[in-house]
């Protein structure tokens, strides 16, 4: 399965609680901060709740 690069670039103080705790689930937390995992179509729909704050890259 494909691989994908997450991190986020912008803060979620002033985000709904529902995106905070998507923020939690794809171990992010921090600006800047890079997480690897599977693209699978959970983690697809939790990247497009959060496409706001967040930059995704595909890794062969």
């Amino acid at each position: 399965m494909a691989k994908v690069r997450i991190t986020q670039v912008k803060s979620t103080i002033k985000c709904p609680h529902r995106q905070k705790l998507t923020m939690k689930a794809l171990k992010l937390g921090r600006i800047n901060k890079s997480v690897e995992l599977e693209f699978t179509p959970q983690i697809q729909g939790m990247i497009r709740q959060v496409n706001h704050l967040v930059i995704t890259e595909n890794i062969l």
